[in-house]
């Protein structure tokens, strides 16, 4: 297995043969589809912890867990419980998982393309002692209908619970205010060649 490596480092359009049935979500539909062994697929994308991958001229999203499929090693996130230090949450840390999450379409975190509305951490506490943290967060997505909000939404609450400290997260799609280009990040507008 040839460890997972990201855009900078991947050939991107490179045709690999699927070395095993595989498990994807089309793009932008959101939909869950079978890719079979022996499938060829061109990466397109490979930022975060999944791959975009075209496959019959359709993109598909192929999450961490099958990256072996792609003849990579698979990436298994898991949720950190472990309390440490005075029980805190380190923001840096939660904005930093979050700038790991993707837009399968766009190769820009959502943190810089402004869909992280907010990001609160209330300490939950048990006889003045905190016992854990709560993360809520409120995100949008850069089109109302696009059929990949569930799974962005999954993404994000995935990569906080990975975060020392937190033991619940709450990720909330809102829709108000709508999103624009404005709200990206000028790194973001300047990749995006929107200057």
């Amino acid at each position: 297995m040839r460890p997972y490596l990201q855009n900078n480092e991947i050939k991107l359009d490179e045709a690999i043969t699927l070395e095993r049935d595989c498990e994807a979500i089309l793009i932008p539909q959101g939909t869950a589809i079978h890719l079979s062994a022996g499938s060829v697929v061109f990466v397109t994308q490979a930022l975060g912890t999944s791959v975009t991958v075209n496959i019959n001229g359709n993109l598909a999203r192929i999450e961490g867990r099958d990256l072996d499929a792609l003849g990579f090693e698979s990436i298994e996130g898991q949720q950190n419980t472990e309390m440490t230090g005075d029980g805190t949450v380190k923001e840096s840390e939660l904005w930093e998982q979050m700038s790991s999450c993707f837009d399968p379409e766009i190769p820009v975190s959502i943190v810089e393309l402004g869909l992280i509305y907010s990001c609160d951490v209330e300490p939950l506490k048990e006889d003045e002692k905190i016992i854990g943290n709560r993360v809520t967060v409120d995100m949008t997505l850069t089109a109302a209908g696009c059929g990949m909000g569930d799974i962005l939404v999954g993404d994000v609450k995935s990569k906080l619970e990975m975060v020392a400290n937190v033991t619940e997260v709450q990720v909330e799609l809102v829709f108000d205010p709508p999103w624009n280009q404005t709200m990206m990040s000028e790194a973001a507008r300047l990749q995006m060649g929107m200057f």
